[in-house]
Parts: C-alpha cells; sequence; structure tokens
C-alpha cells in the first residue's frame, strides 16, 4: 500500500477534491483491472477516453481518480486529482508506486528507425557475457535476468516499465537496456526514468502514421535526448544527418560514432563476408559474427556504451568477438550443400532494400539471391508495390507470397505487390499464396552457393489468418526443408 500523497511526488496538479492522505492499493489506467481502494489515471488513448470509464473504475473500487477534466458529478468518498498531463503524470506516479527502481540501475534507452532491437540484444548479451546481471525492455521480450516475459509494445507502457524496473532490482540487476519508441517518447512513457545514457541510431520515414509529419517524428525522438540529466551520456551516430539534431540541447555528455567522419568511437570494415565482419574499431581490430554496414554501426554504438559504462576496452571487443545474431534479425544458416538462407524481419522498403543490399555488397555474383518476401494485411497498402520493386530489382529470383494477411485475403495482397514489379522484371517473379511451398520452392529452386533471403517477419513465430494465430517459425521452416533435400 502506497499513501496517494507520496506517488502523486512531481504531478504538476491543477487541483485536488478529497484528501490525498488515502491508502492506494494499485494503480491503474485500465478502469477493466480496478479493484477496491485503487487509483485510476485516465488516459486520453488513440481508440478510447480513460475519462469515459471513470464512473465505471469507481463502481468497481477506485478510490482515486486522476483527470485532466473534472466529471460533472463528483461522488463523495472519492478524492479527484486534476492534472495538466495525464500521460506525465501516469509515468510519475509509477516511478513513485515502485520507488523509483530506474535511480537504482544503470539504465540505457536506445532510439532511432532502425537498430534499437539489435543494440539493445546484443547490450544484454554482451554484459551478461562480462557476468553481470542484466535487464532488457524490447519490442521482442522483456527479460529479468535469465527469467522472459513478452512484449506488447516497442516502449511497455509507465506502470509495465517500472513494474519490470522494480522486478530487476529485487533480482539483483545492475544494467538494464530499453528501447525508446517514437511513441513511447511522446506518450510521455519514459518521463519519471532516470537514464544513465541515451543512443541515437538513425532516422527514416517510418510512423507516419502516428505522427503527421516528419519534422514532429524527429523533434519527438530529440525531447528524449532533451530530457537526459548531466550524469548521463548521450551517444550518437554522426553520420546520421539527423546526428547531431539530438545533441543541441542535452545538458548529458555529448558523445558520436561513426564510419564515414571524425567522431570519439571511430570505426573501419576492413572484411565484409556472409561469415561476418574484420572492423577496427578506434584503432584495434574485431573479427564480429555479424553481417553488413548496419550491424557495423550497431556493434559502434553497443563498444561506445559498454566502454562509457566502464568496461574495459579490450573486454568489450573480445566480447564482441562472440556475440551472436538476434533472433530474426539477419539470422542465417548454411545448409550441407553450401545453400546459404538468411532469415531477417525486414517489413519496411528501407530494411527490405537495405538488407538485399548487404547481400550484394558481400556476394561474388556467381550465385543467385532468391528472396521470399510478402506484405501484413490490414497495414499500410502503399508499401506493397514498393517492397515487391525493391525485391525484383535487387534479387535474381522472387517469389511473393503471404506473410500476416490477418483479415485481408493474401491473394488480394500479392496482386498488389505484383503491380510493382517492372516490366524488365517479370521473368523473375513467381506468386505462391501458401508461404511454406514459396519456402520450399525456394530452396528446389536453389543451387549450392546460392542465398535464399526470407523477409517480412523475423522474430515472429505465428501467422496471422482471419484472426487466427498459426505457429510458423520461418527459420525452423527453412532448416527442415533443406534437411530435407538433402535425403
Amino acid at each position: 500500500m502506497s499513501i496517494l500523497k507520496d506517488i502523486l511526488y512531481k504531478v504538476a496538479i491543477e487541483s485536488v477534491t478529497g484528501s490525498t492522505e488515502i491508502a492506494v492499493n494499485q494503480l491503474h489506467f485500465d478502469s477493466r483491472k480496478i479493484e477496491a481502494n485503487d487509483a485510476f489515471v485516465a488516459i486520453r488513448g488513440t481508440i478510447s477516453d480513460g475519462h469515459d470509464f471513470i464512473e465505471k473504475a469507481i463502481g468497481v473500487g477506485a478510490t482515486a481518480v486522476i483527470c485532466d477534466t473534472l466529471p460533472e458529478n463528483l461522488m463523495n468518498g472519492v478524492t479527484y486529482v486534476c492534472v495538466k498531463d495525464t500521460n506525465a503524470a501516469l509515468a510519475f506516479m509509477a516511478a513513485n508506486f515502485y520507488d523509483n527502481p530506474s535511480q537504482k540501475l544503470k539504465l540505457v534507452g536506445i532510439t532511432g528507425t532502425n537498430g534499437k532491437t539489435t543494440i539493445a540484444s546484443l547490450l544484454y548479451q554482451l554484459f551478461k557475457k562480462a557476468g553481470f546481471k542484466v535487464g532488457l525492455l524490447s519490442t521482442v521480450k522483456i527479460l529479468v535476468d535469465n527469467e522472459e516475459h513478452k512484449a506488447t509494445h516497442t516502449t511497455p507502457d509507465s506502470i509495465t516499465i517500472n513494474y519490470f524496473l522494480n522486478e530487476m532490482i529485487e533480482a539483483g540487476v545492475e544494467y538494464c537496456f530499453m528501447e525508446v519508441s517514437s511513441h513511447g517518447i511522446h506518450q510521455k512513457r519514459t518521463e519519471a526514468l532516470h537514464f544513465r545514457g541515451g543512443i541515437f541510431t538513425n532516422l527514416s520515414h517510418d510512423h507516419l502514421d502516428y505522427h503527421p509529419t516528419f519534422a514532429e517524428y524527429r523533434d519527438v525522438k530529440k525531447s528524449f535526448f532533451d530530457h537526459l540529466p548531466n550524469t548521463a551520456f548521450a551517444l550518437t551516430n554522426s553520420d546520421d544527418k539527423n546526428g547531431s539534431v539530438m545533441l543541441q540541447n542535452t545538458s548529458a555528455r555529448k558523445l558520436t560514432y561513426a564510419l564515414k567522419t571524425y567522431a570519439d568511437y571511430k570505426a573501419q570494415i576492413l572484411e565484409n563476408q556472409l561469415s561476418g565482419l574484420l572492423l577496427k574499431v578506434n584503432g584495434n581490430e574485431v573479427w564480429v559474427k555479424l553481417i553488413g554496414t548496419f550491424n557495423a554501426y550497431n556493434l559502434l554504438a553497443i563498444y561506445g556504451t559498454a566502454v562509457e559504462l566502464g568496461l574495459d576496452s579490450f573486454e568489450v571487443l573480445r566480447l564482441m568477438s562472440e556475440l551472436e545474431s538476434v533472433s530474426g534479425r539477419f539470422q542465417y544458416i548454411v545448409s550441407n550443400t553450401n545453400i546459404t538462407a538468411i532469415v531477417d524481419y525486414a517489413h519496411t522498403p528501407d530494411a527490405l532494400e537495405n538488407v538485399l543490399n548487404t547481400i550484394n555488397d558481400v556476394r561474388t555474383n556467381n550465385e543467385q539471391l532468391i528472396t521470399v518476401v510478402g506484405c501484413g494485411g490490414n497495414r499500410d497498402t502503399a508499401k506493397r508495390p514498393v517492397m515487391a520493386n525493391i525485391a525484383t530489382e535487387l534479387s535474381d529470383k522472387v517469389i511473393l507470397t503471404s506473410d500476416n494477411p490477418r483479415n485481408e485475403e493474401p491473394e488480394t495482397i500479392i496482386h498488389e505487390m505484383e503491380k510493382g514489379v517492372q516490366t524488365q522484371n517479370f521473368k523473375k517473379v513467381l506468386s505462391i499464396t501458401d508461404r511454406l511451398q514459396a519456402i520450399k520452392t525456394a530452396c528446389q529452386l536453389a543451387q549450392p552457393n546460392d542465398i535464399i533471403l526470407i523477409a517480412g517477419r523475423g522474430h515472429e513465430t505465428y501467422q496471422e489468418i482471419k484472426g487466427v494465430r498459426h505457429d510458423f517459425d520461418d527459420m525452423k521452416n527453412v532448416k527442415e526443408i533443406l534437411d530435407q533435400l538433402l535425403k
């Protein structure tokens, strides 16, 4: 039990009706979770408005209501706290409720369009290998040292974040690495957290379904760095034209990483092969198992972060050489017949182009590149022809197939993708609705030394068809098919 007055610390309060000396059992912004003596925070969401559910929350036991507009009828025995911004209020209240866990460990946030999951997951892996207890808050999962929990959003809500940070403290975790999305920043979910460091990866046109303009998307990312304290470091990719913008108003210690320009943390790619990268990092060579220029940037951000958090630079390089690729992010296997199969989460045009360019950079062109790609249903339809065009331009053969069709007909999605294929590339394209058959066909077409890319779903181990989730793991399926073809 916490006292309401204590958990309202640092909240910008407009007015209070009732007593703030009352005990609060739990804090919720979902009225369906409310029980006796809970506090309800009314959040204005994109789908529903919590203010419409105040009466319901009181009906099931809420004794405190935090809102930005008071209801017309105030109930006796209920404390109403009117605040300027309920999202910010929730962030501070959640932090206070769990006794500010972010101050008791070293929390590092990673933001940018691409690379967040890879950097956060590999930092977790590196610090684990260094012998520490580590936490991870990522798109894919939440890890409290070795204990795994499923993640539902890139940046969880404020209550979930603080709950798991508190769990980490109790488990003896010293470092936590967290993906910070533009949605999460905009909705003030990171507002009351104490960060020891922030990393900026890059910025490209994404989430413009949520942010009205690119400038707003950039400024929201920047606001994360604006709020970093002077005890933190801000590490930015200075090769990205928005990299310097992120540091303009920060109080944090300003640091840069780059491949092309002068920076505090500098790397050169000496060798780029399908088996890995040979990098020269701040004058020292290291061989890593990850592939492609984008991973060279990710590894440089990881190196800089680990050094800034106090690890020995040579020890960091040794640990980097042991890192394994993140599930569904440029994950690959080589069959006994020397066919390379790569599974990657690339589900946007720029991510698909990145991954195909990476493969084309390291191959000899004496082999075929066969790409299996689909697009998700009930999502941005404009990218469908664009992705098919990119795939056919940059591959030798392409199989268009279903991704997660959700409630759409997969044939409709594939038909929309086909519209993007240019006349000269028609002969490269097959359309196979069934994803398993598409992968099987790619494996049958592949000759020794050929490369198969299976794009779009990566770490997702299911297909969603008409509201039903079916088990479907791209990596598992391609392994099994390649093994069967040997028999």
